[in-house]
């Protein structure tokens, strides 16, 4: 199904999440799409809702949604943390990764994206205590 992560790179992503969740309230997923869909920002968006990304107590969570065939990528930041990092902050992230993956550093990408994602987190939506995780933190499929 996917051939740009290896399987070690997949769980060392799942461990960058939690990781980059640590300490913070904020959720973090990744979505690989691997469907040739022309509509791929309906699609993040959907993928968003059908995750229940938006149910977070304080709307924080963020997709990183990835077709590698297609050559696609889209960051979605639910309201809460939008309104904390601004556009600019997904602009830039987004850019880092593509450049990355120009390079075909996939797992590299999108592992520093998901920690410097989950430095913004921790700086407005700190958590201290038992911290409950209200969203798997493994990859999801398409």
């Amino acid at each position: 199904m996917n051939h740009f992560l290896t399987n070690t790179e997949m769980a060392s992503l799942v461990e960058a999440i939690k990781l980059a969740e640590d300490h913070s309230s904020g959720e973090i997923r990744v979505h690989i799409d691997s469907t040739g869909l022309d509509n791929f920002a309906k699609k993040a968006f959907s993928i968003f809702q059908s995750l229940e990304m938006h149910n977070t107590k304080e709307r924080n969570a963020v997709l990183f949604y990835v077709n590698f065939e297609q050559h696609y990528l889209t960051i979605i930041g639910d309201e809460g943390i939008h309104k904390k990092v601004k556009q600019s902050f997904w602009d830039t992230l987004h850019d880092e990764i593509t450049a990355e993956f120009a390079k075909e550093n996939y797992h590299n990408g999108l592992k520093e994206a998901i920690m410097k994602t989950g430095f913004e987190l921790k700086k407005y939506f700190p958590f201290e205590g038992e911290n409950i995780n209200e969203l798997p933190n493994d990859l999801s499929f398409s």
